[in-house]
This record gives structure tokens, C-alpha cells and sequence, in this order.
């Protein structure tokens, strides 16, 4: 090598140069490019290598793949990989991005959340919501209520309880309803520092995100309990916050015949009304909406999804 460096005379030295710093500089962009979509293509990687992760969408969008419900304990594995993914949708520019590209501007910074439905104008309409799950029984037994009377609801799901039933979450968004972000293990958001706060609702946009394709635009804080610091990081992750009108007080398991009354005594036109699907025994809750639902429903009222 040494003597053909030899009969390079000087401009050949030179363009030689040249060209080197050109694909030295398309190796820089080229890295930045790869930088920049590593998390979605380390994710399609990974699901290539483990096809059964549950985090994983059979099929791509919402409601795809759809399998049976079974329980799926976390494991080392999935951990690691929960972790990576998180750090990934922190790092986006702008919140709202989907998996598909197109990021959304984030929504203004909120001074609380909605109690009532907003631009009802005395419409006969009102919002169902469930907190708490997913769960293995009685969400599957609500989504089957819910269908068999034709109405649409908002899920607040636990990230916890999502990464353990992520079918759940096809179920629930194949049936047209709402996934929405209810933190990730149910802490209060007002007594934890930004960081926590962050990952609390980062970890659980993220799962929603990466099981179904798409992140929530609506969060309800543990609770109901905001502050300005959770309010500011709801909207940076692109969430607008969600409160209640009509608590039916079902968590504290007050009978069927009271929530029900609680539900058809107090609607009003652009009602938020606050239920559980999870964190504890709802067959309570499933009988209610059963019930009530034939009422409200010959009362002309039509239960919507919330707009984002």
C-alpha cells in the first residue's frame, strides 16, 4: 500500500480527500436518520424475535389480533423492554405522535379537567367511564353489555393492569370504545415529584401506544386529583384531562339497585359519569349498566364518546 500511495499526485491527494469527507458527512446523516427511528424499528425487531409478547399488536391498528384473555405474568424480558420503549416516547419532539407519523400539537396547558361533556348544548348526551382495569372478568362482561345495547364508553385503563391483559385493550377499542390513560399504578399524582408524575403517565401512553398503535388523548388522574405539575406534563404527552359529574360511588359496592338510582336520579344533558371495570369486585357495576342503560336510553339520551 505504501508505494501505490506513491503515484497519487497531488490533486488526486485532493479529491481523494474530498471525497472521503463526503462519505464520512452521508455517514453522519445516515446515522442520524437511524437515531431517530430506532425505537420503532427496535420494537419491530424485538417482536420479530419474541412473537409472544403480549405488548405486541397481532395485527397492527386497534382491534387487531384479537385472542382470547389470559393472565400473562411480566417477565425479565418484558421489563427491559417496557423500560427502552418508555425512554423512546419520552424523547419525542411533540407529544400526540402516532405510530403511523404525523405528531399532533400539544392541547393547552388546562387549569383543571372536564367535569361535563363540553359543547353539549342541552343535547341529551352523556359519557360513560370506567376506571380501573382492564379486567379479566368484568370488563369482557361489560364490553358485552355495552354491545348488546348499542353505546359507546371511555376505559381509564391502570398500565399495570393493561401490560398484564393487553387483549383487553383490543377488545375494548375493536367494540369502538375509548382507551384513556388512568396512570400507570394508580398513585396520587399530586403527592409525587415531576418525575414520578411523568413516568406515570409516559409509561402507561406508551403501552396504550404501543398495543394498539395509538397513544390516548384523554387521562384521568387518580383520584380525580390535579395539580398544575400533572396538569402541564397531562398536556406535553398530548392528553386532555378527564374529571367526573355523576360519581356513582359503585367502588364502595353500595348494591345494583343504588347505583342504578344514583345513575338515572342525577343524568343530565353532557354528563361525565365516573364507574369502575376494576380494582376490586364490579358485578355490581355490570348489573347496573344493564339495567339502567334500557332507561336512560328511552329517555332519548345517547351515550358518545368524549372529543378530543
Amino acid at each position: 500500500m505504501r508505494s501505490d500511495c506513491h503515484i497519487f499526485t497531488r490533486r488526486g491527494l485532493l479529491f481523494t480527500g474530498l471525497g472521503v469527507g463526503t462519505a464520512a458527512l452521508s455517514g453522519v446523516a445516515a446515522g442520524a436518520f437511524a437515531y431517530h427511528d430506532a425505537g420503532r424499528r427496535g420494537h419491530a425487531v424485538a417482536a420479530a424475535k419474541h412473537p409472544g409478547d403480549p405488548t405486541r399488536p397481532a395485527g397492527g391498528g386497534a382491534g387487531a389480533g384479537r385472542r382470547p384473555v389470559r393472565g400473562l405474568p411480566h417477565t425479565e424480558h418484558a421489563e427491559h423492554a417496557e423500560h427502552a420503549a418508555t425512554d423512546s416516547y419520552r424523547l419525542r419532539p411533540l407529544a400526540g405522535e402516532t405510530s403511523m407519523g404525523a405528531p399532533s400539537a400539544h392541547p393547552p396547558v388546562r387549569t383543571q379537567a372536564e367535569m361535563t361533556l363540553p359543547g353539549t348544548h342541552g343535547r341529551r348526551v352523556l359519557a360513560l367511564t370506567f376506571d380501573d382495569g382492564p379486567h379479566p372478568v368484568h370488563t369482557p362482561a361489560l364490553l358485552e353489555v355495552l354491545r348488546r345495547h348499542g353505546v359507546q364508553a371511555t376505559f381509564f385503563v391502570v398500565g399495570e393492569n393493561a401490560a398484564v391483559f393487553p387483549e383487553l385493550l383490543h377488545d375494548i377499542a375493536a367494540e369502538g370504545h375509548v382507551v384513556a390513560n388512568h396512570s400507570y399504578s394508580h398513585r396520587q399524582l399530586t403527592r409525587l415529584r415531576t418525575k414520578d408524575i411523568e413516568s406515570e403517565l409516559s409509561r402507561t401512553s406508551e403501552l396504550i401506544d404501543r398495543v394498539l398503535g395509538v397513544p390516548p388523548t384523554w387521562c384521568r388522574a387518580p383520584y380525580g386529583d390535579w395539580h398544575a405539575p400533572s396538569l402541564k406534563i397531562c398536556a406535553r404527552l398530548g392528553m386532555e384531562p378527564m374529571g367526573w359529574s355523576l360519581d356513582t360511588r359503585d367502588w364502595s359496592r353500595p348494591g345494583t339497585t343504588t347505583i342504578v338510582r344514583a345513575v338515572l336520579d342525577k343524568a343530565t344533558p353532557g354528563a361525565i359519569v365516573l364507574q369502575h371495570d376494576g380494582g376490586g369486585p364490579r358485578d355490581q357495576t355490570v348489573q347496573a349498566v344493564d339495567r339502567y342503560l334500557p332507561v336512560l336510553l328511552e329517555q332519548g339520551y345517547t351515550c358518545v364518546r368524549p372529543e378530543a
